[in-house]
């Protein structure tokens, strides 16, 4: 019982901390940023992708282990749309994570990285769809756990 709490809490934190860390970039996110901001950025979506590998790893315990049982989800179309959403987040989520990436070596050297409001725009619209996509799960999620969706 301890070890399903566990998942369960961890799967919740994971959820919350992610969400968390894509409000926190697209908020921060702007033409002119400090040294310091722009490694506030950089920071907050490693945790992003630390915390949705930890909604992963959760999850997959829970439908394998902890959770109703794996018959209850995996015949229930509601969990592949859920599972669905999360998958099209996290690859919406490459395109902010690689230009990220792509600012490390200019910051390491005290440098700011370049930014055309075009690129900003872009960022924080793909950023505001994977907020939207993450606040779909849990409608999904409270679908599933009331059956609907079950024949």
């Amino acid at each position: 019982m301890w070890a399903s709490t566990v998942t369960a809490y961890l799967h919740y934190l994971s959820f919350m901390l992610a969400f968390g860390a894509l409000i926190f970039e697209v908020s921060s996110l702007k033409k002119d940023l400090t040294l310091q901001e722009a490694w506030q950025i950089v920071i907050a979506d490693g945790l992003y992708g630390i915390t949705a590998l930890g909604v992963l790893v959760t999850g997959v315990l829970r439908v394998l282990y902890f959770g109703q049982g794996t018959d209850f989800y995996l015949n229930n179309p509601v969990f592949y749309t859920k599972v669905a959403i999360f998958l099209i987040v996290g690859s919406f989520s490459l395109y902010p994570t690689i230009s990220f990436l792509l600012w490390i070596p200019a910051l390491r050297q005290g440098q700011l990285p370049t930014l055309e409001l075009p690129k900003v725009d872009r960022l924080r619209g793909i950023i505001r769809l994977e907020i939207l996509g993450f606040a779909m799960i849990p409608l999904f999620a409270a679908m599933m756990a009331r059956g609907i969706g079950l024949s």
